[in-house]
């Protein structure tokens, strides 16, 4: 699976993040998993002189060709769906199935219907040059409180780091620049490959409409909703698990779809799906119970009720039933 290339990433750092970690082992445990970080953040070059839409495709097409895959899945997060969508248009032999998640096809300000749009969409770009470098994260909160809402104050703190560690605050504002006028509409209607668009109903930092709206326009593609208010999920959110399945289920669809009915049927309480999203994650007892205010014994109870009603003898074997192929 390649990923392609979305703002904010670092390839060595995001190892040890508390937000990205779980997305690197969920997706390395089904597959070779390929990222690379965008032109001026993380290992790339810190100084490109061209910050464009056409050289970030130029980009995932030079990834691409490092692969001796005839196809693979491609998966674009944020604006990295755009991206997804242009290579994928260009290139619909190298794409066996397109995942789309928290994407768009209009930039904000293409998508801006009035004034204070476009002034919160040019403000945002301002508060990076501002803000961005400082030691205080105050404004760099701003981003973090999009992103990650719901997430704890190590995730917030992490990616309050990221967002300086990452990238200048100069090639930041001039990415954001470019990121607000992107428009892939009428590309994203002309797709001929598999594709699943998934988009959290409460994400704040690209509206779920703009979701549904972009899997309105791309043929015969599967859209669904997912109960977060998260740009970038959490694994301790139900949703997290939902997202794993959906992307199972759409990758091999026979397979996975017989499993997801033995999960729909195993009778699993919300309390239970959410305990069952953190091991999957990898959490122990301990780490759970810590996450979720609860005492050690109850999350115990509860993974013990998970495995009798999974019909699995293992944590390991409840891990492969919901996560791998």
């Amino acid at each position: 699976m390649l990923r392609a290339a979305h703002w904010l990433s670092h390839v060595e750092y995001d190892l040890e993040s508390p937000v990205w970690r779980p997305w690197l082992k969920a997706f390395s445990e089904r597959s070779t998993y390929i990222r690379y970080d965008q032109r001026g953040c993380g290992l790339s070059d810190r100084q490109p002189t061209d910050i464009s839409f056409d050289g970030w495709l130029a980009d995932l097409e030079a990834v691409a060709d490092t692969i001796e895959q005839k196809s693979f899945p491609l998966l674009g997060m944020s604006q990295g769906g755009a991206l997804a969508i242009a290579f994928a248009r260009r290139h619909p032999e190298r794409v066996s199935h397109l995942i789309l998640f928290g994407a768009y096809a209009r930039g904000a300000l293409r998508r801006a219907q009035n004034e204070t749009e476009l002034l919160e969409a040019r403000t945002l770009i301002n508060l990076i040059r501002i803000g961005w470098g400082r030691d205080n994260p105050a404004f760099r909160q701003v981003f973090t409180s999009q992103f990650i809402p719901g997430g704890t104050p190590e995730q917030h703190r992490w990616w309050n780091d990221l967002e300086r560690i990452t990238t200048s605050p100069e090639i930041a504002a001039r990415t954001l620049e470019q990121l607000h006028q992107i428009d892939v509409t009428a590309m994203a209607e002309q797709l001929k490959v598999p594709t699943l668009v998934l988009h959290a109903r409460g994400d704040e930092r690209v509206p779920f409409e703009e979701g549904r709206r972009l899997a309105g326009l791309i043929p015969d593609a599967r859209f669904v909703p997912l109960e977060s208010n998260n740009h970038t999920l959490l694994p301790s959110e139900p949703a997290w698990l939902q997202f794993q399945t959906e992307v199972s289920t759409f990758l091999t669809p026979m397979s996975q779809s017989l499993r997801r009915t033995s999960l729909d049927s195993a009778g699993l309480t919300s309390a239970e799906t959410e305990v069952l999203a953190l091991v999957a994650a990898g959490l122990d007892n301990r780490a759970i119970a810590s996450r979720l205010g609860k005492a050690e014994k109850t999350v115990r109870n509860q993974v013990s009720s998970v495995l009798d009603k999974l019909g699995v003898h293992s944590r390991a074997e409840a891990i492969v039933l919901a996560l791998k192929d």
